[in-house]
């Protein structure tokens, strides 16, 4: 293992340590790029975004080794630590997890999120879950990465499981587990509510991970409530994709251009990459 990967992988740790982390998920080598240029300390890809780069639904409709091809490209374009979004671990059982984990590493990851649900929209118990985790970090260890940093993300507020009143105390529960078994950050994507938010944070140990958009609170209203990191999920990539269709259909029914003012500069966006 490069000494460059575990410094990266030692640097993400740091980030969740104090203060946020804000992180506009890529989904390409050039949106990587670009992120990276504009500010961000670490890259995240949206597996969503990865997806729809090669044409393809999210859901793990790409096979591991298309998404490792795409997510080496991101990690190869950037100097900055890149945490891959490896979704379900593309596969059910903790080996099908371990597998994935060792592929992204050898890409030259230094993170992963790894979702509790599966494709069904149910989720793991707990306890199936733990066991993916420890897979997940069993398989860092051999590949030389005991840094790596695993973002679990659990999926009971996204997709709405069980009463209203009783997901706080679910994922509670799942985040004092999933902290035993090797997790290293909370994902609750689907919950903006910044009292619900203080709540996790207070109640469990690992620091918490939102994701954000348009009506969110802001990032210094979810740094408040406790939150350490912060991600746009397919956000940036469907702005970007919504501007293609845009300038698109008004080339086409219009005639004119006016979709494609204030973007940047050719000389702007080629010189953010180098041979």
């Amino acid at each position: 293992m490069a000494n460059t990967q575990q410094t990266k992988a030692l640097a993400l740790r740091e980030f969740h340590e104090k203060g946020i982390l804000v992180l506009p998920n890529a989904w390409d080598a050039g949106s990587a790029a670009l992120i990276a240029q504009g500010g961000a300390k670490a890259i995240a890809t949206t597996s969503g975004g990865v997806s729809w780069s090669a044409g393809k639904p999210d859901q793990q409709a790409l096979t591991r080794d298309e998404m490792v091809a795409l997510v080496r490209r991101i990690a190869d374009a950037v100097e900055v630590p890149v945490t891959a979004d490896i979704e379900g671990g593309y596969g059910l059982a903790p080996e099908d997890v371990a597998a994935t984990v060792t592929a992204v590493i050898e890409a030259g990851v230094v993170g992963v999120n790894l979702e509790d649900s599966k494709l069904d929209g149910t989720l793991f118990t707990a306890e199936e879950q733990a066991a993916r985790i420890r897979a997940a970090r069993e398989a860092a260890e051999r590949a030389g990465l005991p840094e790596l940093v695993i973002n679990l993300r659990t999926d009971v507020f996204l997709f709405g499981i069980g009463a209203p009143e009783g997901r706080a105390a679910d994922v509670l529960a799942r985040a004092a587990v999933y902290a035993q078994a090797g997790a290293d950050s909370l994902f609750v994507p689907g919950l903006l509510d910044l009292a619900v938010i203080a709540e996790l944070v207070e109640g469990q140990p690992l620091p918490v991970n939102v994701m954000a958009g348009p009506g969110a609170p802001t990032v210094a209203e979810f740094e408040a409530a406790g939150v350490r990191r912060v991600s746009l999920g397919t956000a940036v990539a469907q702005a970007a994709y919504s501007l293609a269709r845009r300038a698109a259909a008004e080339l086409v029914t219009e005639g004119t251009y006016e979709e494609l003012t204030g973007a940047l500069d050719f000389g702007a966006v080629n010189s953010s990459f180098s041979r």
